[in-house]
Parts: C-alpha cells; sequence; structure tokens
C-alpha cells in the first residue's frame, strides 16, 4: 500500500509540475516576443529546412489591418466572439466524418496558435487534448489581440517562412504595415498549404480564393487590433 500511496504521490506532484510549467509558459508569452516554435525546429531537422530559417517579429501594431482582416476572414471568422472553439465548426466537421466524407479541420486561430507555439504537429488524441488546454489558457491571460499578434508572428508562410513580415519582405519586397488587401488576401489563401502556395506564383484558383476573401473581409465585422506608425521597435534574426 505504501509504494502504491508513493506512486500516487509521485504521478500527482508530476501533474502539478506540468501544469504550472505550461501556466507559466503561457504568462511568460504574453509579454516576451515567439523567437522560436517547435516547428521551426523540426523544419530545421527535415529536408525543407536546409535552408534556414526567415522570421521577423513584428508588433502588431506594425502589421496592416488588412492583414488581420484578411486571416480571419479566411482562418476563422468568429474568432472575436468565441473563446477559443467554433462550436458550429466541430460540429460539422464531425458530421462530414461520419457521412464518409474527408476529415477537415475545425481549428480556430486560437487553437492554431497554441499548436504552433508550445506543441508540435500531429493528429493524436494527447495533441489534440493538450492543444485544448493551452488554447483556453490564452484565452484567458493572453487576450485576442495577443493571441493575434503570437498568431501572425509565427505562423508557418512558406519553406523557411515564418511570419506575416518575412513572407511580406520575401513575397511583396515591403514590410509588413505596407501590405494592400489584395496581398494580404493571397497571403491569408496560402496558410492551409503554406509550402504549396505561392503568393508570387497566383494560379488561377488563388485568383478565385483572392476574390472570395475581399469579399468577406467586406462583410465580416472590423477586427481592430491597434494599428500604429511603424516605429523604431522593430526586431529581427
Amino acid at each position: 500500500m505504501k509504494t502504491v500511496k508513493r506512486i500516487f504521490i509521485l504521478c500527482r506532484n508530476l501533474l502539478l509540475l506540468l501544469v504550472a510549467s505550461a501556466i507559466l509558459a503561457v504568462v511568460i508569452y504574453k509579454y516576451v516576443p515567439v523567437y522560436y516554435t517547435p516547428l521551426m525546429f523540426i523544419r530545421l531537422c527535415e529536408k525543407d529546412g536546409a535552408g534556414g530559417i526567415s522570421h521577423h517579429w513584428t508588433p502588431i501594431g506594425q502589421i496592416s489591418q488588412s492583414t488581420v482582416q484578411a486571416v480571419v476572414a479566411s482562418e476563422d471568422n468568429l474568432f472575436m466572439e468565441h473563446h477559443g472553439f467554433d462550436r458550429k465548426q466541430i460540429d460539422r466537421a464531425i458530421e462530414e466524418a461520419k457521412n464518409g466524407r474527408r476529415l477537415r479541420g475545425a481549428s480556430t486561430i486560437s487553437q492554431q496558435t497554441a499548436k504552433n507555439v508550445f506543441l508540435w504537429p500531429g493528429r493524436s488524441y494527447l495533441r489534440k487534448g493538450l492543444e485544448a488546454c493551452f488554447t483556453l489558457l490564452i484565452e484567458w491571460i493572453w487576450g485576442k489581440e495577443r493571441i493575434m499578434e503570437v498568431y501572425l508572428n509565427s505562423i508557418e508562410m512558406g519553406t523557411g517562412i515564418y511570419g506575416v513580415e518575412a513572407a511580406s519582405l520575401a513575397y511583396f519586397e515591403k514590410r509588413a504595415y505596407e501590405l494592400t488587401p489584395e496581398e494580404s488576401a493571397l497571403l491569408a489563401i496560402s496558410l492551409p498549404a503554406p509550402r504549396k502556395m505561392n503568393p508570387k506564383r497566383v494560379s488561377a484558383y488563388m485568383q478565385g480564393r483572392q476574390r472570395h476573401i475581399l469579399s468577406l473581409m467586406k462583410k465580416i465585422k472590423p477586427v481592430n487590433m491597434g494599428y500604429r506608425y511603424p516605429g523604431s521597435s522593430y526586431s529581427s534574426y
């Protein structure tokens, strides 16, 4: 009985340590820029990472509002309304899976941010469970503006390209605050398949998606993230 009790106490303490570590990490990243993510390291270990990493951390106030509007229109049009999870999209994905249709993602921007910053790619139940926990934490501790800021700075946007600033420089040779609605829509299109869709080489499909996203951008409620004229606080590596 003593051995069982010791094992129980050890497991309990380990669980408490993991929970405390997760909360601490979320609190730290509320204030500290996210310069590296697990996916960046994974890609570096793959052939696609041979060219290194292009990533420039940029405050949300130095990213064009059209880019924020475009990714919300494309990826999660209820971003400002939900608390991390879009129940309608989840229910729809489950129903489609039951009917034998291809399993599709139903992740919100908050969920994608939690996965990008704290976890690894994959579809295991463990990973999805941890993603849900981190999603709740960042919604509670960070708030929407910080979630969007980290998302736009950590999302993969091409081979070795991470974040809107690096993508803007790579594809359009301009800073993120200079992006037009049309360019922002092209970047948003590439998010589901960033290593396959190149905003520099626009296909007929991408043109159609661009028009659709531009139309949605006008219909959804404006997402104001406190745009400011770019100052000197520009961090890169």
